[in-house]
């Protein structure tokens, strides 16, 4: 029974045909979607455990502590593959994001033993990495006996690989050969454009080629289309109105956050000429076409405006744009996506990115156990499944980049998503200076936006004063 499906599946498995191919096959021989994924499952489990010896912990147990997300969802809706696969039973709490950071910290800082890995943004890393919370993950990717042969690290997006590695040291570059490994990159977040098709050609305007371009085609789209803003832009008080579309396009035009001087000294590299000139680009962008309390906006209002057909574009995560267009969104399928090269001398797009990633706790009472499971949570066949099957966008594996189901479900969906991310993916990589002072600095230099963009000071002296601040803060930390 089922001996010509699994040859089809078999030859999908070697790499003979594509996925497209066979699930072209399976319809042929009337198998249905479901008959066949569980089929697929079972060969698959069966294959990965041909190579290595995945029930070495059959029996135990591990504990998971995650952000309530559709990456973790993904996961979620796919363990039983991996108990299939391992015997390991795996249990989890959920959060949202507005309360989970917190429990993150009081668990790791508290030596908490009640979870063995956890989500985590790779910015955090750089607090609970040189804290003793979290393990570097290095020991175990590179003992074979550990990890199975075909996990394939250089399968990761190499800009994506490096920006979840550090050596600790403030300062230190990412990813450099002396770096610990202190989590696994499992999906991320390019900063471009999303933008409403019908918006832009009722206002008759093309997708930005450069950032004086986007000024002027988001005045353009605010003037044109009743009832709209031009552009949404996060702009509350907080590192995460840095870290997306502004640092983006901030690093295009060849700016830092911070100098690193050949002793290992830091300080502030915001108020250069060509720092001061894109915050006068950026704050006229906000003052003219972003949203009247631009102040108050996060991720979650930045989006719910582009669903909601409230703006016309969005500089910000490619993925709250995919969000943004499928569900019960107002304008589910009528957006479009654009790489965005903000600097008009550029050749290539300098997307600062958010990584969601998978770390393990220091305090975690079966290190090997929980190393199982992230193995298997960041491995390409759950890569595929939540590619295909979920909403695991953007994923962090080439091979998934080329998989044709995947690309369909994208090209079909989410018009331009292909291309963006294609023309994007080589410059993509977090473009902070890793350092402890991290939350501290960018969340003063969003206050800094926030009163240059309210008129409260000058762009210069607003630049030079945050300067001396950071400055005084790095020496008082032993670090300027």
């Amino acid at each position: 029974m089922y001996d010509r499906e699994k040859d089809l599946i078999g030859a999908f498995m070697r790499g003979q045909m594509g996925r497209r191919e066979l699930l072209k096959g399976i319809g042929a021989l009337g198998m249905t979607a479901a008959s066949a994924g569980t089929l697929y499952n079972m060969m698959m489990t069966n294959a990965l455990a041909a190579d290595f010896d995945w029930k070495a912990h059959q029996g135990k147990s591990l504990k998971l502590l995650l952000n309530k997300h559709p990456y973790a969802d993904a996961m979620i809706a796919n363990l039983k593959a991996f108990k299939d696969l391992t015997g390991i039973e795996v249990t989890y709490d959920v959060f949202p994001e507005d309360v989970y950071f917190d429990k993150v910290t009081a668990a790791l800082s508290s030596s908490s033993s009640e979870y063995d890995a956890f989500m985590t943004g790779a910015y955090m890393t750089w607090t609970y990495g040189p804290a003793g919370w979290v393990t570097d993950l290095n020991e175990w990717i590179n003992d074979p006996a550990k990890t199975n042969p075909n996990y394939a690290w250089d399968d990761f997006l190499p800009g994506v690989r490096s920006s979840c590695a550090w050596n600790g040291q403030p300062g230190g570059a990412l990813g450099s050969e002396d770096a610990k490994q202190w989590c696994i990159p499992w999906a991320f977040e390019q900063n471009n454009i999303t933008y409403n098709r019908a918006m832009f050609d009722k206002a008759g305007v093309s997708i930005p080629k450069n950032f004086d371009d986007m000024i002027e085609v988001a005045a353009k789209l605010q003037k044109d289309v009743s009832g709209i803003y031009g552009i949404g832009l996060r702009g509350s008080r907080s590192w995460a109105t840095i870290h997306p579309g502004f640092l983006s396009g901030y690093a295009n035009f060849n700016e830092k956050d911070l100098n690193v001087s050949a002793d290992g000294k830091l300080s502030a590299a915001m108020n250069t000429a060509g720092s001061k000139a894109y915050h006068e680009k950026f704050v006229k962008l906000v003052r003219e076409s972003g949203p009247k309390d631009w102040s108050t906006y996060t991720w979650y209002q930045v989006g719910t405006d582009l669903g909601a057909g409230a703006s016309a574009m969005i500089y910000d995560a490619d993925c709250l744009g995919y969000f943004m267009n499928g569900g019960d969104n107002k304008m589910a399928g009528e957006l479009g996506f654009a790489n965005f090269i903000a600097n008009p001398d550029a050749k290539q797009s300098t997307p600062n990115i958010w990584i969601w990633a998978l770390a393990m706790s220091n305090f975690s009472k079966d290190k090997d156990a929980t190393w199982y499971f992230m193995q298997w949570a960041s491995g390409l066949e759950h890569a595929l499944f939540g590619a295909v099957e979920m909403d695991f966008v953007d994923p962090v594996r080439q091979t998934v980049w080329k998989d044709e189901a995947f690309r369909d479900k994208l090209k079909n969906k989410y018009q331009g998503f292909v291309d963006m991310f294609d023309a994007a993916a080589p410059g993509a990589s977090i473009k902070f200076t890793a350092q402890p002072l991290f939350f501290d600095v960018t969340t003063e230099w969003a206050a800094t936006l926030q009163k240059m963009v309210a008129n409260e000071v000058p762009v210069d002296e607003g630049l030079d004063k945050l300067a001396e601040s950071i400055d005084r803060q790095f020496k008082e930390a032993g670090l300027g």
